[in-house]
């Protein structure tokens, strides 16, 4: 334990935080206070106006309408401002901020100089730009962040919320779904096997030991593995892989468990070339293994075609809007005594501000239309609103902490390539998403939740699935005695 109360940890599992790295930022918030302050500013403008101090209900509530989204505005950048933070058990050095970061940009530098610390979106937009660099490594630097950046929201992350994040949530439609997806991962598979190396999986992977750093292709293998034994894989099941990627875990289905059939669903053109190449390479029949190019509202089969579903973080990608309907889709899909693997990111309901600007420049920058990063409890509420019974569930963030550091050494290591091929700044955009991503997802601030379920029936055997029911099934370490 520290001075400060704070465990830090040694392990060479994941990339661990200094001391500094684990400081708390501000969260406070309260929506009783907004809502009192929506309704209870036009209440005042009402009567101190002579012109519409006259008016009546009518005139209330269109002023309730004018002035609630500025009040709202106002409100969330004033308390991401002064609200204090979660706890001061680590206590910041205070330094300048020329000790992280250089400043080229000659408006900005004299803004933003000594102890004045930078808005993290000003940052991270003015680093894309070359008008800041850091002063080291990349992961280290952001490692001390709250040192030398401040998480408060700015007019540009307004911009972005009321523009194109709300937009995107309220619409959702399959051509915005199918431009947004294929501009990202049709990017060029070179792009993301910089980072992702050979396994080609673009999902959080799973620690399998904290006493070695397994390679990034471990922890893959440990995941499709984990994935497969919760889905009690066998050679006469039909697998549907919802947003498969490169297919590797189709792949991998075909060539360890040796299913009936196995089919991948992706948008991505250059995946499913990739993801059927990849099939093939490793035995697979492509007659009854393979990866389709369509929507996900257009997968082939009907009403209980498949004994067995996974989706790895594809669902933040359906929306908000449309959650429930692709659930059951899901399970009507999915035949009665069947098991569904719902992996999905998320952020946690007690977030702090820098967890929000995280989110926003994620869906700006990385996973545009990706919404539904919600909450685990806002998640099970949707499966179970959807006629799903829940399993078994996972929490694997840490595990995309050790993921993504990999990813990002992989990314740097790759620099060169990088920029020759796709510019400074792809490469900068990328090494800043790992590192913050990296801190995040080991932090809490975003999470993944792996849900175990099937259908919510009477006559499911549920009996049958406890040698996969993973979680209980704990090897403890000392010798056990029995109460008498």
């Amino acid at each position: 334990m520290s001075s400060y109360s704070v465990t830090k940890t040694d392990t060479p599992a994941i990339k661990n935080a200094p001391l500094i790295g684990l400081a708390e930022s501000n969260g406070s918030f309260s929506n009783i206070h907004l809502a009192a302050l929506v309704l209870g500013v036009p209440w005042i403008v009402k009567r101190l106006l002579p012109v519409v101090s006259r008016g009546g209900f009518k005139t209330y509530l269109f002023l309730v309408l004018l002035l609630g989204v500025p009040v709202t505005i106002a409100y969330w950048t004033l308390m991401s401002m002064y609200g204090p933070r979660k706890n001061t058990k680590i206590e910041l050095p205070g330094r300048s901020i020329e000790e992280y970061i250089t400043i080229k940009d000659e408006e900005l530098k004299a803004k933003y100089h000594g102890k004045e610390r930078i808005p993290m979106q000003v940052f991270h937009d003015a680093f894309f730009d070359d008008k800041i660099d850091l002063n080291g490594d990349v992961l280290e630097i952001m490692e001390q962040r709250h040192d030398w950046a401040k998480m408060v929201f700015t007019p540009e992350l307004f911009k972005h919320v009321f523009l194109k994040f709300i937009p995107d949530v309220l619409y959702h439609e399959r051509s915005q779904d199918e431009e947004q997806v294929r501009g990202h991962y049709d990017r060029g598979d070179d792009f993301y096997e910089w980072f992702l190396g050979p396994r080609m999986v673009y999902t959080s992977g799973i620690i399998g030991s904290l006493e070695e750093e397994e390679t990034l292709e471990k922890l893959q293998d440990n995941k499709l593995t984990v994935v497969c034994e919760k889905l009690e894989l066998k050679p006469e099941d039909r697998l549907l892989d919802v947003g498969c990627g490169w297919g590797t875990l189709c792949a991998f289905a075909a060539k360890n468990y040796d299913c009936a059939s196995v089919t991948g669903i992706t948008l991505g053109r250059n995946q499913t070339k990739f993801g059927n190449e990849r099939i093939q390479k490793n035995g697979g029949d492509s007659t009854r293994h393979k990866v389709l190019c369509l929507d996900y509202r257009d997968i082939p089969g009907g009403k209980a075609a498949y004994s067995k579903i996974v989706s790895l973080e594809m669902a933040e990608h359906v929306g908000i809007r449309r959650y429930q309907a692709f659930l059951r889709q899901m399970y009507d899909l999915l035949e009665d005594d069947g098991v569904f693997l719902l992996q999905v990111a998320g952020f946690r309901p007690h977030w702090q501000y820098e967890d929000l600007i995280w989110g926003l420049f994620m869906n700006k920058y990385i996973f545009p239309g990706a919404d539904a990063s919600c909450s685990l409890g806002w998640v099970v509420n949707q499966v179970e609103k959807a006629g799903f019974e829940v399993k078994n569930i996972d929490v694997i963030g840490v595990h995309y902490s050790a993921t993504i550091w990999r990813w990002y050494k992989n990314w740097v290591s790759n620099k060169d390539k990088v920029v020759e091929n796709y510019g400074e700044r792809w490469y900068r955009i990328w090494v800043f998403f790992l590192a913050y991503s990296t801190i995040i997802s080991r932090n809490g601030g975003a999470a993944v939740f792996q849900l175990t379920l099937h259908k919510n029936l009477n006559a499911y055997p549920r009996i049958l699935g406890l040698p996969s029911h993973n979680s209980i099934h704990v090897a403890p370490k000392r010798e056990i005695l029995s109460v008498e």
